[in-house]
């Protein structure tokens, strides 16, 4: 007997009969989708409503069902990869390097400058490459490995340098594993880039490790934590900025937009716009063509993360006006350039201007077809779009899914 074969389960209950059937434990599940253990057995038990369709997802690929009928009951074959994006076909390699644990140095060490160029023209390609993600699976593996048997056979005067370039390889790697059906990956190199960068008794690679965690408690809701720690972070860069090279000052502004966007999330607009505010202040203290290299924090990207705010407080016709000051082209980073279209694409949709949204999503997709592949609020507009196709776009609307992987796309 299969929970699919009982029509009158509840979810809760599929949850549970999928949960157990994998052998796995209230926690860890509920760590792999960033909630606690009490929290999955309330919704196993019913005390919660269902789970959204987002949360959905991330329940099914931690327990590895493909078929989200497996948990809704609704009899109909409902392909997760559909909804949500596909897994990548580098992942297995990727996940084998950051998982392996030698006990000792598998290979002879590289040379820390060899290292630091590999890992520069690694950041380089995850800029300036549409395919930014496929790139990318194929450089990790190999850098990961190198980098981590580096840092271990380093000797005492080069362990810090080798853990601080060791740190930037993780921090590389979240923009590979990000939006991938692989969560725990996402928190295990959020969590090593802050680590290697404690090690190393650097305030600048631990800053840059913690900016990567704070997305991730971002996006599975632990808003207060990730506030607290972007604060923190910038309290320890805090006391070096006068004599601190621009970077320094570039991941500190960097981290006060990731907490205006943390407070616009939950609707406080007062917050949200004072940490902008600082970040601009940062952001005119450097040379105009300044760009962060980690965070993209820069004129340009500031002025799409006003735009992002504005979204996420519900006000569109402030977010095309701010989207107005923004020339997409100075955004060099073809990834962020691609995000920067979407959240447009967001503000249009909160306005019901479907087919100016579907104009901005196809724009993205021909900038970075990797990013709209991946992200949430893409796909969401698309299948929103595949349900009502603005008038004389149905046949495109369809075209495109296709492209992106959505359902509804043309076969």
């Amino acid at each position: 007997m299969t929970a699919r074969s009982e029509p009158d389960l509840a979810v809760g209950q599929r949850v549970r009969y999928a949960r157990e059937r994998a052998g796995m434990s209230r926690p860890v599940l509920g760590g792999l989708v960033g909630r606690s253990a009490d929290w999955v057995k309330a919704v196993e038990t019913g005390r919660l409503r269902t789970p959204k369709l987002a949360m959905l997802l991330k329940i099914a690929w931690a327990l590895g069902i493909s078929d989200l009928s497996q948990l809704t009951g609704n009899g109909h074959g409902v392909s997760v990869d559909m909804f949500a994006g596909a897994s990548h076909p580098a992942l297995p390699d990727v996940q084998t390097a950051l998982t392996e644990y030698p006990l000792g140095p598998t290979e002879q060490p590289q040379s820390l400058d060899h290292l630091e160029v590999r890992l520069a023209q690694a950041w380089q390609v995850r800029h300036s490459s549409p395919d930014h993600r496929t790139r990318l699976g194929q450089l990790l593996p190999a850098l990961i490995r190198d980098a981590r048997n580096t840092a271990r056979a380093a000797s005492d005067d080069r362990r810090r340098r080798a853990r601080r370039l060791l740190s930037g390889v993780y921090q590389l790697a979240d923009f590979y594993v990000a939006h991938l059906p692989a969560p725990e990956l996402v928190w295990l190199v959020a969590d090593r880039a802050v680590t290697e960068g404690q090690e190393a008794d650097d305030p600048y690679v631990t800053a840059g490790g913690i900016w990567t965690m704070v997305q991730v408690l971002r996006e599975t809701g632990r808003w207060d934590e990730a506030l607290h720690l972007a604060h923190g972070a910038i309290a320890l860069l805090a006391p070096h900025l006068d004599t601190a090279p621009p970077d320094w000052h570039g991941i500190t502004g960097a981290l006060e937009a990731e907490s205006a966007y943390l407070h616009a999330r939950r609707g406080r607009h007062g917050e949200a716009w004072a940490h902008w505010e600082r970040a601009e202040h940062i952001v005119h203290t450097l040379e105009p063509g300044y760009r962060h290299r980690q965070s993209s924090f820069s004129r340009a990207v500031l002025g799409a993360h006003a735009v992002t705010l504005h979204v996420e407080l519900g006000r569109p016709g402030e977010a095309l006006r701010a989207a107005d000051r923004v020339n997409a082209q100075d955004i060099p980073s073809l990834p962020r350039r691609s995000r920067h279209l979407i959240e447009v694409a967001r503000a249009h949709r909160q306005r019901n201007e479907r087919h100016a949204a579907w104009a901005l999503l196809h724009r993205s997709e021909r900038t970075a077809p990797e990013t709209i592949r991946y992200n949430g609020f893409a796909r969401d507009m698309l299948l929103d779009l595949n349900r009502r196709p603005p008038t004389g776009l149905a046949d495109d609307v369809r075209d495109l899914s296709h492209r992106v992987g959505v359902a509804g796309g043309a076969n």
